[in-house]
């Protein structure tokens, strides 16, 4: 009997042992976690510490406290900043009981900073969205939304009502209407007012890339060509050919953001014998002058110009392989410009940029073309324009319809050097051990 009791009090107390070690290693995990928490929190004050507010090497250890105020526990925390190469933080916090500091529990997460890569159409004016448009990925404006296409994500904009002026067709004759309006859908995506988006970053962005650009050296900034600007032709092998333009096509069309009736030089006609380089290995390319892009793209890069200079498409841009291992981010310092003498139908890929213009097709009177593919994201401060509607409701100039598809890969990782927030949200997660 004896015997018996005795084995049985044995195997209790080691049950009871197993169950409060379990129990202090999912305090443990709880604790790493708030780790976690805390620092997403430290971000959301200062989105540029990524040294815990002091000047000592990490790990950064803080005592964990229970309701009554005494530390029960610590938790440990290991950060990596956003580099030079990448726009995301890794926080890594490791948790444990005073009472039984040999059951560790450590998790990792990923932070992603807020960007106007968020969306696929994002726009610091109205914008109108035609009965020929579709477009997949979320869709912003600060201003108004005319709405007749149709989508898969959500539609939002910052203004509870605005005046819907006439270049937005007909029932737009200076007459107030909703934040969004329209005959497209589904209706049940649009939401508004909401919180504004933030356009004000393109100087800095301009300047960042080109002190990145210049510091590289050959094959990463390119300095004033004294002619008409660079062709910038990306190919397949990772490499890409710099060209001046020595040369271009001129063509009598109307601007809605300035003028009627100018002749529009924006179409290469010939090109100097060019130069060609390895994509730079910090991403980075600054044009100091105008830049016209095509080719194939292998690779990360970000390509900038100068304030007051455009980026132009002289013919399709697109990725290798659409998995995330390519991807162009365009940072004009004016408009993003489709020209005249495109193909019938015309695919970009990458991420388009401007704070101060549109990326927008010029009017050419009576030149149509039939499909516009877009895969990535657009922000444009002024009106994105790829064709003109007449009142009666018909295409007159520009592509006859539009696809418009999101990257998904720019919502976790922005191409670098466009603008972001200091707002942080959590894009993976995991624990470690």
């Amino acid at each position: 009997f004896t015997l018996v009791v005795t084995i049985a009090a044995t195997y209790t107390t080691s049950e009871y042992r197993a169950t409060v070690y379990r129990e202090n290693r999912e305090k443990a995990f709880q604790i790493a976690e708030s780790g976690i928490n805390y620092y997403v929190w430290h971000l959301a004050h200062d989105g540029t510490d990524f040294t815990d507010a002091t000047t000592t090497p990490q790990p950064y250890v803080h005592e964990f406290k229970n309701a009554n105020g005494d530390t029960i526990g610590y938790f440990s925390l290991k950060i990596s900043a956003p580099s030079g190469t990448s726009t995301l933080a890794v926080i890594e916090s490791t948790g444990w009981l005073s009472i039984q500091p040999q059951s560790r529990r450590t998790v990792r997460v990923t932070l992603t900073p807020h960007s106007l890569t968020d969306y696929a159409y994002v726009s610091n004016t109205s914008v109108w969205i035609g009965n020929s448009d579709v477009v997949h990925g979320k869709l912003h404006s600060n201003s108004g939304i005319r709405f007749d296409g149709t989508t898969d994500a959500s539609v939002t904009s910052a203004v509870e009502s605005y005046q819907c002026t006439p270049i937005h067709g007909s029932g737009c004759q200076n007459e107030t209407k909703p934040g969004i309006w329209g005959q497209g859908g589904p209706t049940s995506f649009w939401s508004f007012p909401v919180p504004a988006e933030d356009f004000s970053g393109g100087t800095a962005a301009l300047n960042l890339i080109k002190s990145n650009a210049q510091a590289y050296g050959d094959g990463s900034y390119f300095s004033s060509s004294g002619k008409y600007g660079w062709l910038l032709h990306f190919t397949s092998d990772g490499k890409f050919t710099a060209s001046k333009v020595s040369a271009v096509n001129s063509y009598k069309g109307d601007d809605p953001d300035g003028g009627d009736n100018i002749w529009f030089t924006v179409d290469v006609k010939t090109t100097d014998p060019g130069t060609t380089y390895s994509l730079p290995s910090n991403g980075f390319i600054f044009v100091d002058d105008t830049a016209w892009v095509d080719g194939v793209l292998n690779g990360k890069v970000t390509v900038g110009v100068a304030t007051g200079k455009s980026i132009i498409f002289n013919d399709n841009i697109t990725y290798l392989k659409r998995d995330g291992s390519s991807s162009i981010g365009l940072v004009s310092g004016l408009d993003i410009i489709i020209p005249h003498d495109v193909p019938e139908t015309l695919a970009i890929d990458g991420a388009l940029f401007t704070s101060s213009g549109a990326a927008k097709r010029y009017y050419y009177s009576g030149d149509k073309k039939d499909l516009l593919i877009l895969y990535g994201s657009i922000a444009s401060a002024g009106a994105w324009t790829w064709h003109y509607v007449s009142q009666g409701g018909s295409i007159v100039s520009g592509f006859r319809a539009v696809s418009s598809t999101y990257d998904s890969h720019f919502a976790n990782n922005p191409p670098l050097g466009f603008p972001h927030s200091s707002v942080y949200a959590i894009s993976s997660w995991e624990e470690v051990h």
